[in-house]
């Protein structure tokens, strides 16, 4: 029975209770002990009576007939969930696993908590401690002595935490003084059964701590050995559940027994006083059903307790003899500390605990496994379902796990599926049942536990951390391993962290897995994880003469030690690691080196294994030469396919079955051909004729390309590097293109490569064009490197000889193949369609019908070949009309298999009967057809059709389309065989460009063949007369051209005169040759061997050079520019204009062209819009050499007289840029630049000087001056055109010299600043009027000058004074020095500054500092005549001060702006204004008149004059004023101070004000004090107290802002450092970053905004803020990339707002559609957040469209949102409407509410 003293610990007495009402007392003291909060709160705080009352009405409440029950019963049952579990629950659990440190512990529900070695018992602990002190760890005894799985013991729960994947992780306790705390030595019973642990071992049995501290409880020795049945000791910190058997001394002594059998039945007694408050979990109580509901059972016991049994823990067997008032024995499960919510179980595994709890199901170990065709037998709405496997086993799946974590809950739809698929998750040793998943996501996973994995398994995981030792890696929610660092690479990595990072994909394999520990460690080698080798998971895996792949772990003296997987390992000895003697194995191998090793011996049964590296490197050498002995380079060979892949076939040699590879390239010389042969070859079939190529260790590689065939069967070929020499010609393929050449490969392996100039004879600007990989190629060599053993080719086709026959040979060897893959695609294709086509052949006539006319040609069918497309494109349709329908006969051109398709033609010409063929004869020949390599040509008017290649050459390269052959291109045939056998009956011929006009005879076809030799007088016909050239036709019958240069005589060439004009068409004329041109680029060339002979001749008709006994010199193009000197002038001939590049192109002899560009053309700007009308084709022209070299090759003329650039001339020029501030960029001849200020542009300036140029404007211009490569330039008259130039207003100003003082020049405003008007005088000379000389008005800053006089504006001004030594010129823009209106309109109100009588006056009412005169001298009477221009050094606002001018010229002056929360910045302009109304006070500690450095003023009297006693009472009345004025000054609290010690006054008073210390900095900047103001900033740092952080801020805020203007880099990176660490460091970023924003460092403002995004990712306003900047600056890509990292780092819950708020960066700075864009993402996916409607809203009308705002509208009114916020979006579109619609808009959305509210109904309306 519970003690009244416990039951109520305030005091008082109570009447002594009868045995009926127990349960009435305890109950009631339990409700008091449960609110005793609130009870200890009434006695603190006596007012407190609501607590009380309320506590009155709960336990009036709780009162039922039965008596007071404290836990009310629950409405429903439901399992216990882990939302549930709160710190303080106490529980019982069952121990699951123990490892060294941490014992894991199955809790009720599934749910898994854990205790830790602390959290045992205290003595425990203690001894922990003590023996870890003195280091000796014998006696301690680990936790797997202490538990055992399966021992069910109470705990509590301490701890509740969230795991890195966001599961709770249950942090418990077994301490006795947590688990009882609630029972004290009062409550102690008889028969109570309680947790302890062992304290101590004494002599005669063990002290029991059961957490009360006033009693010792005591268990003898022989109750263990009655237990145990053996001697055996327990140990200090077991852990035993007792039963207490006596009780002494008022519970201070406890006597226990620990029978198992005893203890587990023992129930626990109304008798023992148990309450809510020290109820255990573990007791056993007999219960009685009070209700039974579907999901469980509510019981009663103890009298007066409920409790609850959920369905997994109602036993089975039993569940229909539940009913209510059925007593049943139950176990208490847990108990909620502050519900009092009591969980029970009446399983019957938990009730007769002696008998033990079952580790293993009885179906056997099966988590993990995948369990398809399970039935859902029932459904429990806030817990979960029961399953039923096939096995008829049950299984429970957890309400979470019957849906994906990211979808809504639908068990209802779950419960209706008839089978399920589901894993099994775990087995709940409290529940004794398997917990499943029907999430689809972990179904899928390839595994889910450590026990899913094997070692030698390939896996995937991204890159979790990396740390010093090695990386881990996370292969799932559950899994991760380790990657040791030596296994991060096949080499050891310096800097790993460059290779990997945290997310990286990455592909490893398994090493070994220790399930028990949960440890998996993996590799990332790549020989490892791509080893084809067999692997050796066990010592059974390896036998002797097996080869597998592994590292070494370790190198000794006598070997190394290699490891594979798991624990498989070996030993390498010494004499096994090489074939070369090794002496120390450290230098020659390394730990975690991968090596192919042998298995020698083999012991598994001892677990030992010898190696060899030796023998897997002897293994190879000695199979090396097997496929060398059965197949050796150059031998023809067959083979089977027998696999297709990507880039070619794996084929087995027949007939010994030896691998092979004959890569897709091979299959042909035509590269076209390789794709055909490749698709029609299939797994299986034969190829013969294959020649082997090379072989290495790996592999054999073939070639099926009949001229490498060739080459190797005829011995062409270099066996080895020592076999090839410069000058021999070999057969290769392209093996890689490269940028400087490309890479040709040869038979055995030898590779050259041909350099970029060695490729082609053309000019090649990309290599990619010119060859293809695997291209055939012929190949000479030219270099050898015989140390490096390298050689280079070359491809040239001049220097590389082909044969005619070998064109033929490679012509037949193409369309055979061809024909094959026709006969192979008929065999195997299944089609009659297939035969069909395969039966056609070129120039094989059909008769088809029209099935359609379409622009690109007609489309036919025909009966015969059904299911092809026949086709004829617009060439071969010419002339004849279609009509669908039309019957027609046709000749095939070309036969496609593959897409069965047949391109035909219906000319007449190609249709009619054929005509025989003369071999030997030449024939005009058209192209009909081109398919990539080959070509259908026709003969004459023959109707002959022969198929040729496109290429003569093996190497000839067409680098442009127009190169290329093309349909309807003529060339000249030759016939060879007039019926092939192998072109199947078609004649074979060979063929070039060049068409001859006539047929000729045999004899003149090999005269004509033959060419002309270099030299040769010839006689010829004038066939044609251009302007550059004559085309001559020789007798031979072949033709010749005349350049423009060879046709008179050079020294009778006259300007501007044709010389191709004096040659008439039709006449006889006798030429020599001088050179030829090549066939198909018409290149110049000018002479080769002597006997060489030129197809296409160049002639000469200049009499000097027809006299065959003058011995011609051919000159090269080299030579001839070589020649040539620069600033020579020749004679030169127009040739075209190129207008693409704007130049003129000149010959002056056949193979030089030159070029003009277009500012050398002409001096004259009027001619240069038209410049191709300059100069005619052909015109004689004298030009100057500019530049004239061979490599590179530039030949640059000049026609306007000059070749280069000289101060004082003249030249034309080309505006490229317009500048304010500097003028016109302009573009020079030559490569010249140059640059023409404002002030050099006209000789009388005009406004806005700038305004009449544009860019690409070509203007005269006169070299000035040369200053680091760019010429000054003038576009004066008087400077271009000295002579008819008018006379100049505003002269030229060459230097400061030519100025006086007193002067009015003009000039033109350059920038307006703090300092003053900055006006350009002359390019070189800038002068400055000051504020006060630049307008009469008094301004307060210079920004209102600068608005109203932008840069170039054109100004009259006087030179006030000039100082020669520092080269300033000081001006003046008021009026009454220049006589023009002032700078400012009187539109703005400004007052104007005071001057005369009235500034006297005011003077001398506000006395000046001495500190700030000019100079102190005594006070004197100024005429009044002389003070009228007194205001000449006013600065033109508030506060006035001077210093001397040499100090103050260009020193800036500082001005505070003040705010509301003080000072954010400090601006400094040329004055400083304290308060408008106060502008004239003058403080009166400056006794000297002020002084003007007016020289009128200075000629006044010096001596003091005698003053009048009318004068005497003034001044006196005056200085009375001045005093009250002063007093009235030092009273006012918001006037501000004046000097030095007002400040000092007022910060005694507010020390802590930034705002007086800011003020008082200003006050020194405008005197220009940098250091005072610096050591002011210093001072107020020290002196603000700690606590104003707002005030310090201030502070170092204006600090920064001088440092940036007035101080250096270093010093203001120090200031912000200090700043930093007396700041919070985020604010003084920010500060730091607006300041260099501002003032335009935007480099150095981007650069801290990188690393405050990397330091502070986590904060918001970071992003935003450095998003803001970019925008500003324009960088919307930026800013787009920006905000993806700031998803990345900030919180998901930000992500919304942070999109939003960039989205109004957007619309604000950047990007309207995008800001539009973004908005409309987000609220797609979250549209019930209606404050971002309404932003959106607000940014639309403002940036939108109507159309776009009024559908923005219509979005957002047909929301789900609630009714009361859409009333609002109604009310902002009707007033939109209002604003910006129409009546009938206003009217539409009216209806539209009325709709909405008839929709909702009463809802809406109310």
């Amino acid at each position: 029975m519970a003690s009244v003293e416990e039951d109520f610990p305030r005091g008082g007495t109570a009447k002594k209770p009868t045995q009926s009402k127990t349960v009435v007392q305890r109950t009631e003291a339990d409700n008091l002990f449960q609110s005793n909060e609130q009870a200890e709160a009434k006695k603190r705080k006596t007012g407190a009576k609501d607590d009380s009352k309320k506590l009155k009405k709960q336990r009036a409440g709780e009162k039922t007939e039965a008596g007071l029950t404290l836990n009310a019963p629950v409405k429903s049952v439901e399992i216990l969930h882990a939302k549930n579990v709160k710190e303080g629950m106490l529980m019982l659990g069952c121990v699951k696993e123990v490892t060294d440190f941490e014992v894991t512990v199955s809790l009720p529900s599934g749910l898994q908590g854990f205790f830790s070695i602390k959290n045992i018992c205290d003595s425990y602990t203690k001894m922990l401690s003590e023996q870890l002190e003195s280091a000796d760890t014998e006696d301690i005894c680990s936790l797997p002595h202490l538990f055992y799985p399966g021992m069910v013991l109470r705990c509590v729960v301490v701890k509740l935490d969230v795991a890195k994947g966001g599961s709770l992780s249950i942090q418990l306790s077994i301490n006795p003084k947590v688990v009882n705390k609630s029972l004290t030595s009062a409550t102690l019973k008889t028969g109570m059964v309680l947790s302890g642990c062992v304290e101590s071992v004494e002599d005669h049995g063990y002290i029991v701590d059961i957490g009360i501290s006033a009693t010792k409880a005591f268990l003898p020795k022989e109750a263990v050995k009655f237990k145990h049945n053996s001697p055996e000791e327990l140990k200090v910190g077991q852990y035993l559940t007792s039963q207490v058997e006596e009780v002494k001394n008022n519970g201070r002594v406890a006597q226990l027994s620990i029978d198992a059998t005893t203890v587990a039945q023992a129930c626990a007694e109304p008798q023992h006083g148990w309450t809510l408050t020290n109820l255990l979990p573990g007791l056993l109580v007999n219960a009685t059903i009070k209700a039974v509901t579907k999901h469980g059972l509510l019981l009663d016991f103890l009298s007066s307790f409920n409790g609850l049994v959920d369905f997994l823990h109602m036993e089975p067997e039993q569940a229909s003899s539940y009913t209510k008032g059925v007593q049943v024995k139950a176990r208490v499960l847990y108990i909620e500390p502050y519900t009092r919510l009591v969980g029970m179980s009446l399983r019957s595994h938990l009730i007769h605990l002696e008998t033990g709890i079952d580790l293993v199901p009885a179906g056997g170990e099966r988590i993990g496994d995948v369990v398809k065709d399970c039935k859902m037998t029932a459904i429990h709405h806030m817990s979960g379902a029961m399953l039923e496997l096939p096995d008829k086993m049950l299984a429970f799946v957890h309400r979470n796990h019957m849906k994906e974590s990211n979808e809504p809950a639908n068990e209802n739809r779950v419960f209706a599926q008839p089978e399920h698929t589901c894993r099994i998750l775990d087995f709940s040793l409290m529940e004794q049942i398997h917990f499943a998943t029907l999430r689809k996501s972990v179904i899928a996973k390839p595994f889910y536990r450590y026990h899913d994995l094997h070692a030698g398994q390939i896996v995937e995981g991204t890159v979790s951390v990396l740390l010093s030792h090695g990386m881990v890696v996370r292969l799932s929610d559950h899994i991760k391993g380790f990657v040791p660092r030596t296994h991060l690479s096949d080499i050891v990595l310096q800097d790993p962290e460059k290779k990997y990072f945290e997310g990286m994909k990455v592909k490893c394999r398994v090493l070994s897995v220790d399930t028990e520990n949960k440890k998996l460690y993996l590799t990332r080698k790549k020989t490892l994880i791509e080893s084809s080798l067999p692997l050796f998971l066990t010592y059974s895996d390896t036998r002797p003469g097996r080869v597998s792949h592994g590292y070494i772990v370790s190198i000794k003296d006598f070997g190394c030690i290699v490891r594979f997987y798991n624990t498989v390992k070996g030993l390498v000895p010494l004499g096994e690691l090489s074939s070369e003697p090794i002496i120390s194995p450290e230098g020659v191998f390394y730990v975690g080196q991968v090596l192919k090793a042998k298995v020698l011996q083999c012991n598994p049964e001892k677990e030992k294994m010898v190696l060899s590296f030796k023998a897997v490197v002897d293994k190879e050498i000695e199979e090396a030469p097997k496929p060398q002995f059965d197949c050796e380079v150059g031998k023809r060979l067959d083979a089977k396919v027998l696999k297709k892949s990507l880039n070619g076939l794996e084929l087995v040699i027949l007939p010994d079955e030896i691998r092979a590879v004959l890569p897709t390239v091979h299959l042909s010389d035509h590269v076209s051909n390789c794709p055909l042969l490749w698709e029609s070859l299939q797994e299986g079939d034969i190829i013969s004729n294959l020649i082997c190529l090379s072989k290495n260790k790996q592999n054999l590689t073939l070639t099926k390309k009949p001229t490498v065939r060739w080459s190797l069967e005829e011995g062409v070929v270099a066996k080895d590097f020592s076999e090839i020499a410069v000058g021999i010609q070999l057969v290769g393929w392209i093996k890689n293109i490269m940028s400087y050449g490309v890479f040709v490969e040869f038979p055995y392996g030898l590779v050259g490569l041909a350099p970029k100039s060695a490729m082609t004879d053309k000019f090649l600007s990309d290599t990619t064009n010119a060859f293809q990989v695997g291209q055939t190629v012929m190949a000479k060599v030219t270099n050898l490197d015989e140390e490096k053993r390298r050689f280079l080719v070359t491809l040239k086709t001049s220097e590389v000889l082909s044969l005619q026959r070998d064109a033929q040979t490679r012509l037949i060897n193409g369309l055979q193949e061809r024909r094959a893959v026709t006969e192979m695609l008929a065999m195997k294709g299944n089609r009659d369609l297939c035969q069909q086509l395969a039966a056609l052949s070129v120039g094989q006539k059909l008769k088809l019908t029209v099935d359609a006319v379409k622009d690109t040609g007609a489309v036919f069918k025909s009966d015969d070949l059904v299911g092809a497309t026949i086709l004829a494109n617009k060439h071969h349709i010419i002339g004849v009309k279609l009509t669908e329908g039309q019957k027609v006969g046709a000749v095939i051109l070309h036969v496609d298999m593959l897409s069965a398709c047949v391109n035909v033609s219906i000319l007449s010409k190609l249709m009619g009967k054929k005509k025989s063929l003369a071999e030997g004869l030449k024939y005009t020949a058209m192209v009909q057809y081109i398919d990539k390599d080959f070509a259908v040509i026709s003969l004459d008017d023959t109707a002959q059709l022969t198929v040729i290649q496109t290429s003569g050459h093996l190497n000839e390269v067409f680098l442009s389309e127009s190169e290329k052959l093309k349909v309807g291109m003529t060339l000249s045939a030759e016939v060879i065989d007039s019926s092939c056998q192998e072109l199947k009956g078609l004649p074979l011929v060979s063929w070039e460009r060049s068409v001859p006009k006539r047929q000729r005879t045999n004899s003149e076809n090999q005269a004509g063949r033959g060419g002309h030799c270099f030299g040769e007088v010839l006689r010829g016909t004038v066939r044609s007369v251009k302007p550059t050239c004559i085309q001559v036709a020789l007798e031979d019958g072949s033709s010749g051209s005349v350049h423009v240069s060879e046709v008179v005589e050079p020294a009778e060439v006259r300007l501007g005169s044709f010389p191709t004009s004096s040659v008439k068409m039709g006449s006889a004329v006798t030429t020599r040759v001088i050179g030829g041109r090549e066939a198909s680029s018409h290149r110049f060339l000018p002479f080769s061997h002597p006997k060489f002979r030129y197809t296409i001749s160049e002639l000469t008709l200049i009499p000097s050079k027809l006299n065959e006994s003058v011995d011609l010199k051919p000159v090269t193009a080299k030579e001839k520019l070589s020649n040539y000197k620069v600033g020579e002038e020749i004679t030169c001939f127009v040739s075209k204009f190129n207008p693409d590049r704007k130049s003129l192109e000149v010959t002056t002899d056949p193979g030089v062209t030159g070029t003009v560009e277009l500012l050398a053309l002409t001096a004259d700007p009027k001619d240069v819009s038209h410049p191709e009308k300059l100069y005619k084709l052909g015109q004689a022209v004298r030009a100057k050499v500019v530049e004239a070299s061979f490599t590179p090759h530039r030949f640059v003329l000049s026609l306007t007289g000059v070749h280069k650039l000289e101060k004082g001339s003249i030249t034309l020029g080309m505006v490229t840029n317009i500048q304010p501030q500097t003028g016109l960029l302009v573009k020079l001849p030559f490569g010249g630049t140059g640059t023409v200020a404002v002030t050099d542009i006209a000789d009388a300036y005009r406004p806005n000087p700038l305004a009449v140029y544009s860019k690409d404007q070509f203007i005269s211009c006169y070299l000035l001056d040369n200053e680091n490569d760019k010429w000054q330039l003038s576009l004066r008259p008087s400077r271009l055109n000295p002579e008819k130039a008018k006379p100049t207003k505003d002269p030229e100003v060459p230097s400061i010299n030519k100025l006086k003082a007193g002067q009015i020049v003009r000039g033109y405003v350059k920038s307006v600043g703090e300092q003053g008007v900055f006006i350009r005088l002359s390019r070189s000379i800038i002068g400055r009027a000051e504020l006060q000389h630049a307008t009469k008005y008094f301004v307060k800053t210079h920004k209102v000058i600068s608005e109203h006089l932008p840069p170039n504006t054109l100004l009259t001004t006087k030179i006030l004074s000039i100082d020669k030594k520092e080269q300033f010129v000081n001006l003046s823009l008021l009026s009454v020095d220049t006589g023009k209106p002032d700078v400012l309109p009187e539109s703005l109100g400004l007052t104007l500054r005071l001057v005369g009588e009235k500034k006297k006056q005011e003077k001398k009412s506000k006395k000046r500092p001495p500190s700030e005169s000019e100079e102190q001298i005594p006070k004197k009477k100024k005429k009044e005549s002389k003070k009228a221009r007194a205001d000449d050094n006013d600065s033109g606002v508030e506060v006035y001060f001077r210093e001397e001018d040499k100090e103050d010229e260009g020193k800036p002056t500082g001005q505070v702006t003040p705010s509301a929360s003080g000072p954010s910045r400090l601006q400094v302009t040329a004055g400083f204004s304290w308060d408008v109304g106060l502008s004239s006070l003058k403080p009166a500690s400056a006794a000297q008149e002020e002084d003007s450095s007016d020289g009128e003023d200075q000629e006044g009297s010096t001596k003091p004059q005698k003053k009048s006693r009318h004068e005497l009472e003034q001044e006196k009345k005056e200085a009375e004023k001045a005093l009250v004025h002063r007093e009235a000054e030092l009273m006012d609290p918001n006037l501000r101070p004046q000097d030095a010690a007002a400040f000092e006054r007022l910060l005694l008073a507010s020390p802590n004000s930034s705002l007086l210390w800011l003020q008082y900095m200003a006050h020194h900047l405008q005197a220009t004090q940098i250091e005072q103001a610096r050591a002011v900033a210093e001072r107020a740092l020290k002196t603000i107290s700690f606590r104003e952080e707002q005030e310090k801020l201030n502070v170092w805020v204006a600090l920064l802002n001088l440092e940036n203007m007035y101080g250096t880099e270093e010093s203001l990176k120090k200031v912000s450092e200090r700043a930093v660490q007396f700041c919070e460091p985020m604010l003084v970023y920010q500060k730091l970053a607006d300041i260099y924003a501002k003032s335009n460092k935007i480099k150095e403002a981007e650069n801290l905004y990188k690393m405050m995004v990397k330091r502070f990712r986590q904060n918001k306003e970071v992003w935003l803020s450095y998003g803001t900047f970019l925008l500003q600056q324009g960088q919307s890509d930026a800013a787009s990339g920006l905000l993806q990292r700031a998803l990345k780092s900030l919180p998901t819950k930000e992500s919304v707002d942070v999109i939003a708020k960039f989205a109004q960066l957007e619309f604000r700075y950047g990007d309207v559609e995008r800001g539009r864009n973004m908005f409309d993402k987000v609220l797609t996916s979250y549209p019930k957040r209606t404050d971002l409607w309404s932003v959106f809203i607000d940014l639309m009308v403002k940036h939108g469209s109507q159309k776009e705002i009024r559908a923005l509208f219509d979005r957002v009114i047909h929301l789900s949102v609630s009714v009361k916020k859409i009333k609002f979006f109604f009310k902002r579109y009707l007033e939109y409407e209002k604003k910006h619609g129409t009546p009938q808009s206003i009217q539409a959305v009216k209806e539209k509410a009325i709709e909405f509210v008839e929709a909702k109904g009463t809802e809406a309306t109310k």
